[in-house]
């Protein structure tokens, strides 16, 4: 980054405790801990800032209010993680339907018991979120051979990569016959405690969840309440409510939970995309050109009509 931008712009790097110094009389911040509340915290001294990227698809953290109502530009990261989230996605139901966590426990414990697994050929996955990693989702999916459904703000038919999508506010009345519900949508106040109770219980017994979207959409306890009553065959979580997952934590322990620590779109080299990723962003607005993936702050994401820079 230096050796391509150092010569056009003036480049300073901080902490988050530094970031109120360091931003005073900046145009541009690159905040590479999406998880951090530092903007909110110096917004005071943020009064040049013209564009803010995060690394990160999510930008719920960041997004508060001021910042909301200002002219500042806000980008993120589409299309980065897209694919590596979609392939864990894929792992997840396949080591799912062929037990391969039961096999690795029944191994370490040297016991041989045979049993039948299932076919995901004509398994029903359902979608939630019809942004980019969403349908990346149902596109890998879809070629593995489950019937691929979405869930997104706006009903309609014939969607090219999620078929038929339903209104998210609806979705426990479409669960019935589901295997697979994958959340991959973007944190909102629509989506937050978007899984709870009601939907779960609407999950037939066979169903297996998947998040890789935001935490704050599951409802923890009613998940936790749901799995150990049987209401569902386990669910797969690499994010959750509170990050690091605490150690006292239900979750680490239920049958039929696979716990990963929020890495499921960290595939090697990620680290690289994401920087080389602003630096062509960055040259765009030295140039005077419009930017890409564009954040509607309103909306909390890039809307799908805008392109993305992956």
């Amino acid at each position: 980054m230096q050796e391509i931008l150092g010569d056009r712009a003036q480049l300073r790097f901080t902490d988050e405790a530094g970031l109120p110094e360091a931003v005073d009389g900046a145009q541009v911040l690159f905040l590479w801990d999406f998880f951090s509340t530092a903007v909110r915290d110096a917004w005071e001294h943020c009064q040049d800032l013209e564009w803010i990227h995060v690394a990160a698809a999510g930008v719920d953290t960041l997004v508060f209010p001021a910042l909301a109502e200002s002219e500042v530009v806000v980008t993120n990261a589409k299309g980065i993680f897209d694919r590596p989230i979609a392939e864990y996605v894929l792992g997840a139901v396949l080591a799912h339907a062929k037990r391969v966590h039961e096999s690795h426990e029944l191994q370490r414990r040297h016991e041989w018991r045979h049993r039948e697994t299932r076919t995901v050929q004509g398994a029903r996955a359902m979608v939630i979120g019809t942004g980019g990693i969403g349908r990346e989702i149902g596109r890998l999916l879809a070629g593995a051979g489950l019937e691929v459904s979405g869930a997104g703000r706006t009903a309609r038919e014939g969607d090219p990569d999620l078929g038929t999508i339903v209104p998210s506010s609806e979705l426990a009345d479409h669960l019935g016959e589901v295997d697979y519900l994958v959340n991959a949508a973007p944190l909102t106040p629509a989506t937050t405690g978007l899984i709870d109770a009601g939907v779960l219980a609407a999950l037939p017994e066979r169903a297996h969840l998947v998040n890789i979207g935001r935490g704050e959409s599951v409802v923890e306890e009613d998940l936790v309440a749901a799995l150990r009553a049987g209401q569902i065959d386990g669910a797969t979580l690499d994010v959750f409510a509170v990050e690091p997952l605490p150690p006292d934590s239900p979750l680490w322990t239920l049958p039929g939970v696979v716990v990963t620590p929020h890495m499921s779109g960290d595939a090697e080299g990620w680290r690289d995309r994401l920087a080389q990723q602003f630096v062509a962003n960055a040259e765009r607005w030295l140039a005077g050109e419009e930017l890409v993936n564009i954040v509607d702050t309103r909306l909390g994401y890039v809307p799908s009509s805008q392109g993305s820079a992956s």
